[in-house]
């Protein structure tokens, strides 16, 4: 595919390469992810190098191994309320915003850095919703609405992709984030009717970003009106 110019790139949101990015001022909000202005790193866009072997990507390592210690342990649970199962879960989710504090303060981006993290937020999400199906702590309707919801984005997302369309993520989505994780936490040390509310609160947002990475991919497809 060929390349933009350099001015063109810019203006479009995307820097042409490293050094036409200007790294933004780490202020505290722009450090803890609140401020997602301006273009994203050329280190994570889709044609740059993979750069695997980095602190951020390291977290993100170590968060994947410890998945499956998630799993075997919460299913070999007597109820899936234990202690250990539940501070994996807390660990691995919370250090989501390690290897994002990491990257913002070394500068470390990179391409597999960005397909790694949400990789394992999806296997943790999935992690939390196959330990409350087998132990009901959640209702599974609402479970699986929750998976139904993220196998549509994952095979809308591939469509999109070959038709050459990036979407960002949106604020719906980032907001259903911590509800939905948290439910599966509270979920797990027992706190029913918190770990019910939370999930209800973080499905409602979750289907609402689907909906507008929807209309976002639709109006991405449509022809640009003749002047």
């Amino acid at each position: 595919m060929a390349q933009l110019p350099e001015d063109e790139q810019l203006r479009a949101g995307r820097p042409a390469s490293p050094s036409a990015w200007a790294r933004p001022r780490l202020t505290f909000r722009r450090l803890f992810g609140l401020d997602r202005s301006g273009p994203p790193p050329p280190q994570t866009l889709s044609d740059a190098p993979w750069n695997v072997w980095t602190i951020p990507n390291a977290i993100g390592f170590l968060r994947l191994a410890l998945i499956p210690v998630l799993l075997i342990t919460g299913l070999s649970s007597d109820n899936g309320t234990d202690a250990l199962p539940a501070i994996l879960f807390a660990v691995i989710g919370w250090s989501d915003y390690a290897d994002g504090i990491a990257a913002r303060v070394t500068g470390q981006y990179s391409r597999f850095g960005a397909l790694l993290d949400p990789v394992v937020d999806r296997l943790l999400v999935v992690s939390g919703i196959v330990i409350c199906w087998k132990f009901e702590l959640l209702p599974r309707w609402a479970l699986a609405v929750l998976v139904a919801r993220e196998l549509y984005l994952l095979v809308a997302g591939q469509v999109a992709l070959r038709h050459g369309i990036e979407l960002k993520i949106n604020w719906w989505g980032r907001w259903g984030v911590w509800p939905t994780m948290s439910a599966f936490f509270a979920a797990m040390v027992g706190w029913s009717t918190l770990a019910h509310l939370l999930l209800y609160i973080g499905l409602a947002l979750s289907l609402a970003a689907a909906a507008f990475y929807t209309r976002d991919a639709l109006a991405a497809t449509r022809p640009a009106p003749s002047s």
